[in-house]
């Protein structure tokens, strides 16, 4: 079963991407849309039967993948209830964005090279989770890297789309780096790669130390930091999160599957993996949890101005992921895998939902160019309110269970440390940004008068300035591939996108009261059956259900709080927000901008790079190595040939004299000899 889930997505890749211009678009829709139906089924299947049944997990063995002296890697499948999890998450997310794509993209002209990138990415996401060691880990890893960089710049036509593309490429591969060096401590820390080698190795490494530059560090502290480097870069933490605003140059779809449960995910998949490593430094955990508490707080406020339907449900993915690895920071990684569970069905909801609005919209992704559409598009606009409720954290929705655990669990952890404590405070009031940029969403699209499909800055909740027209989302100036274009009134999407929706909303609503008492519950321990890693002093998990009251609510209140805002900024009393970003313009330029993170990214790195570039190409290569070389070479032969050719006058009178200055030469050298 479980290699029928492996590899039916790479058999669809193959089949798509190879016979698509043969077999034919529809063909190649059905195939692939079929086995990633077949696979979630599985994945169900195996989920009830390790996380919620008796079998405590397997690990096939494929095959010898390489032996070289001491490392030797097995190509094996780990299925414990970890990768059950994720498999789960994958494989239904994926699945219904392959179906929805059936309508969203039903007139763009490439869909069997989509639907093969689309396979492409999830056979790679489930290499990564099923792997049973480091090397098969980072094959997936960057696999899943390689297909999202083929999705984010599916429409290669567009510069947009090909920048976007190459920044998250570059972007990721500095993550990697840090990964990759991990992995290479790890081995000569352990002498394998293997998970079970390694972890039985990890207890004995306790309190070791390691010579670099100059210092003894602790070993077990440096390789989990080089190891959450990589999921810094895999899951847009701070400081590497610059790539995922802009992935949303790619179709919706796309958005989805990379943003909700898949590639934006698998940082927390690895720390939680990891967890028996880093269980063993404290340290690294303190930072793991000063990470996701900055992300998460960074990434609510650039999400309050942000004015693409996408970027704002983009910037949320980035505060989420910061609350997971809160989460894990504080050593309670099932709350981080639970909330990775009830946000892909919310997450993929929202952006899928979004992509109806832009079906309906006819592209159209400015929001101030939107408004009035729950009359319109009144299915979209009540799974939109659920996935809204659910991000949130309402009451009995998903988010409001896994959420509402992990501030509780900083907050147990932050009696005895401080870090944990700046995160308790942080995720609270992220939680309170959140809800309101939430709502600020759903009422800027569904409520309020219809705008003309064109910007209107008369009509907009917030004055544009020169700073937001010079970095204009190019969201918002695209011209999507897959619609028509006219200008029609907006309509409801086709069954084929509204399906997968009714399917998300229904896990936005129940996943978290179902699941709760498995993954964080009185059936913890039956749950996980040690797939995940405490130590004997990590009571995190049955210290935060023991919170005061008022903790408990905070996130309660805050979300209240900003949903009162919200409303009174864009239904009570319109033009607030306009009004305020007009008052405190720096600051709304500020946030509009995202920290000019870019800026200064672009004046500290692809400024110097070009530079240095440039140095290297005119005057290393083009100056020293062609100059001197083939080109200066080449170019002295030709010097000599137009000399050459001066002589050639075609005057017989020139020719004589040359042959009497010869002749002269020759008696001259003979006469010269015979003096000697």
């Amino acid at each position: 079963m479980i290699y029928a889930i492996v590899f039916l997505p790479l058999v669809g890749f193959l089949i798509a991407g190879a016979l698509g211009p043969w077999i034919g678009v529809r063909a190649s829709e059905f195939v692939t849309t079929g086995f990633l139906m077949i696979c979630a089924v599985l994945s169900w299947i195996v989920f009830f039967d390790v996380a919620l049944g008796h079998d405590h997990g397997y690990a096939p063995i494929i095959g010898n993948w390489m032996t070289v002296g001491d490392l030797k890697v097995d190509w094996a499948l780990r299925v414990d209830t970890l990768t059950a999890v994720m498999l789960v998450v994958v494989n239904t997310v994926s699945s219904l964005v392959h179906l929805y794509s059936i309508g969203y993209m039903h007139e763009d002209p490439d869909r069997p090279r989509f639907f093969a990138y689309l396979s492409l990415f999830t056979f790679a996401m489930l290499m990564l989770v099923t792997a049973d060691n480091l090397v098969q880990m980072f094959f997936g890893w960057e696999g899943v890297g390689l297909a999202s960089y083929l999705l984010i710049g599916f429409w290669y036509q567009k510069p947009s789309a090909n920048a976007a593309a190459i920044k998250a490429f570059v972007v990721n591969r500095v993550g990697d780096f840090g990964f990759a060096l991990g992995i290479f401590l790890v081995f000569q820390l352990t002498k394998s790669l293997g998970f079970e080698e390694v972890f039985a190795a990890v207890p004995g490494l306790a309190g070791k130390t390691i010579h670099v530059f100059g210092m003894d560090v602790d070993a077990l502290t440096l390789a989990t930091f080089l190891l959450f480097i990589g999921a810094m870069g895999k899951s847009a933490q701070f400081l590497l999160h610059t790539w995922l605003p802009d992935a949303m140059e790619g179709p919706t779809p796309v958005s989805a599957l990379i943003h909700a449960a898949t590639m934006v995910t698998a940082g927390v998949f690895m720390v939680a993996r990891l967890s028996p490593i880093f269980e063993y430094a404290p340290a690294t955990l303190e930072f793991v949890t000063l990470v996701g508490a900055v992300t998460a707080i960074f990434a609510a406020t650039v999400g309050l101005v942000q004015n693409d339907i996408k970027r704002v449900i983009a910037y949320s993915t980035c505060s989420q992921l910061g609350y997971m690895f809160v989460a894990e920071g504080v050593g309670a990684y099932s709350i981080g895998v639970y909330h990775l569970f009830t946000h892909a069905f919310f997450k993929a909801l929202l952006f899928l939902g979004a992509g109806s609005v832009i079906h309906a919209m006819h592209h159209e992704q400015d929001m101030r160019n939107m408004g009035g559409l729950r009359k319109d598009i009144p299915f979209t606009f009540a799974m939109m309110i659920i996935g809204t409720l659910a991000l949130t954290g309402f009451p009995f929705t998903a988010g409001f269970y896994s959420k509402d655990a992990i501030i509780e669990a900083a907050y147990a952890a932050g009696e005895h440390h401080h870090v944990a404590m700046f995160a308790f405070v942080a995720t609270v009031v992220a939680a309170g940004l959140t809800s309101f940029y939430s709502w600020r969403l759903v009422f800027m699209t569904f409520f309020g008068a219809r705008k003309d499909h064109a910007v209107q800055t008369d009509h907009a909740d917030e004055e544009p300035t020169a700073a937001e027209l010079a970095h204009a989302d190019g969201d918002q100036t695209h011209q999507d591939h897959s619609h028509d274009h006219g200008h029609h009134a907006p309509h409801e999407a086709p069954i084929v996108m509204l399906a997968p929706l009714a399917v998300l909303g229904l896990g936005a609503l129940g996943a978290g009261i179902v699941f709760g008492k498995y993954f964080i519950g009185h059936d913890y321990d039956e749950f996980w059956k040690g797939a995940l890693f405490t130590g004997r002093d990590n009571h995190i998990i049955h210290k935060f259900h023991d919170v005061a009251l008022g903790v408990g609510l905070a996130p309660t209140v805050v979300m209240a709080l900003g949903f009162v805002v919200a409303l009174y900024f864009y239904v009570l009393k319109p033009g607030t927000a306009q009004a305020l970003a007009r008052t405190f313009p720096r600051l709304y330029r500020f946030l509009l901008n995202k920290w000019y993170f870019d800026e200064l990214y672009d004046f500290l790195f692809v400024r110097p790079a070009f530079a240095l570039g440039r140095m290297f190409w005119k005057g290393g290569d083009g100056a020293i190595i062609d100059g001197l070389g083939p080109d200066g070479v080449a170019a002295r032969v030709a010097d000599g040939a137009r000399l050459a050719v001066r002589l050639q006058t075609g005057y017989v009178y020139h020719y004589a004299f040359a042959m009497l200055i010869g002749v002269a030469a020759v008696v001259t050298y003979f006469i010269a000899g015979g003096l000697r």
